[in-house]
């Protein structure tokens, strides 16, 4: 008979499995398309002349951008386990089709497979709207060590990505023909991992202890989206210890409209974080960094620098006395990394490689330290619907920043021909 996990005692049962898992679906959130960024030098060989870092982050920006505002205005309705199933499962097949399509077209290059290319790369973005919506606004309303592990996990995929693809670079860099076979290794790779991640969301993480306790939690205080989730690991909706879903005080909630003005600052800061970071990362380091003695290896370089220390940045708040809580300190310190693009001009200009190397970290150690101390501290002190409402929209200033920031990284073109 099915149990509804309502006591205390339960709430740390799982907590380390559940971890693990939130960090591994964190990766599988944003693992393809890092995969597709982290392969620049492939593509950029392969389609010279259409600037493919930039153009393909343009067209998969609009699609999650889109996706994603649909779904968070549609939170409260929407079934989470079918959104996040579906959002898993198109990464899976979006990734395996980019590899049937390089073996299909022979590398060949041209504008038709570079439309292919872009056609998965809006599939991506439709993907990423579902799963990094639906996870974050699911685990607003858990522990914030599965929401930190989730987030971690989404800057383990670039560093991840960025380590194999250093790897299979090395390893084909003599053969004939390395640079194509290190990307085909690199994408199955990929298509695998997807295939993973969603069977751990569709058979693990649902059936944990301390996840179906949350997820019980909230359906009693009114969420209406977890209820498959609950059926799936064999809970009950409703139990001996939850409210009437008819009481008023369990249904009534604040509207988005809301939940968005009580943390408007918030939602700024996640806009403007990534605002800056994309308008430098990964176009700017992909094309107008100059050469220098790393040749075709720089790039690759600068981006899992900026990757690993991206996933630094994610663990720092862990030790309470580094974790920046302060909503005017957030702010504060968000605006001040403006100061990183007249830094990127010169250094470019200027600098060697070691100073554009050291740079990027401290962009990448920013970007995933401020973006963890402003979802962990955001969703306090409402009740698990709220938590959940909140979660989507502050991704969805989120990742409205990361559009305004990958359409300023075309402003580096001025003055450089195309």
């Amino acid at each position: 008979m099915a149990e509804v996990y309502t006591r205390a005692p339960v709430r740390l049962e799982g907590k380390y499995g559940a971890m693990l898992v939130c960090w591994v679906l964190g990766n599988g959130c944003l693992f393809s398309w890092n995969s597709m960024l982290t392969i620049q030098d492939y593509y950029v060989a392969l389609f010279p002349n259409y600037h493919s870092s930039r153009v393909l982050t343009l067209i998969y920006q609009p699609f999650a951008l889109g996706t994603l505002a649909m779904l968070a205005y549609n939170e409260a309705k929407i079934n989470t386990r079918k959104r996040n199933l579906f959002g898993y499962s198109l990464f899976f097949i979006a990734t395996f089709i980019v590899l049937l399509l390089d073996l299909a077209t022979s590398a060949k290059g041209g504008l038709g497979s570079f439309i292919g290319i872009c056609v998965i790369s809006g599939a991506f973005g439709v993907a990423d709207a579902h799963v990094q919506g639906g996870m974050i606004g699911d685990l607003s309303f858990m522990l914030p060590e599965f929401l930190q592990s989730f987030l971690a996990g989404l800057a383990a995929s670039g560093a991840l990505t960025s380590s194999l693809r250093l790897i299979t670079k090395a390893a084909f860099e003599n053969s004939q023909d390395g640079l194509r076979k290190g990307a085909i290794l690199f994408f199955a790779i990929s298509t695998l991992f997807e295939l993973l991640c969603v069977l751990l969301y569709a058979f693990v993480f649902p059936k944990l202890p301390i996840v179906k306790y949350y997820r019980a939690k909230a359906a009693s205080e009114g969420s209406k989206t977890v209820a498959s989730d609950l059926a799936a690991a064999g809970v009950y909706k409703q139990g001996p210890d939850t409210k009437n879903e008819h009481d008023p005080q369990q249904v009534e909630r604040l509207n988005n409209k809301e939940l968005l003005l009580q943390n408007i600052d918030y939602a700024i800061d996640l806009f403007l974080i990534y605002a800056l970071t994309l308008s430098i990362f990964p176009g700017f380091l992909s094309e107008d960094t100059g050469s220098h003695s790393l040749g075709s290896w720089y790039a690759l370089v600068l981006i899992a620098m900026y990757n690993v220390w991206d996933l630094i940045g994610r663990y720092i708040p862990l030790i309470k006395c580094l974790k920046l809580e302060s909503r005017k300190g957030l702010m504060v310190v968000i605006l001040l990394r403006s100061l990183f693009v007249p830094a990127f001009y010169f250094t470019a200009k200027y600098g060697d490689q070691g100073w554009m190397i050291m740079l990027t970290s401290l962009l990448g150690l920013s970007n995933g330290h401020l973006t963890v101390c402003v979802l962990t501290c955001a969703p306090k002190g409402y009740k698990g619907p709220e938590q959940n409402a909140l979660g989507n929209l502050l991704v969805l200033f989120l990742l409205g920043g990361i559009f305004a920031g990958v359409t300023l990284d075309w402003l580096w073109l001025i003055g450089k021909g195309w």
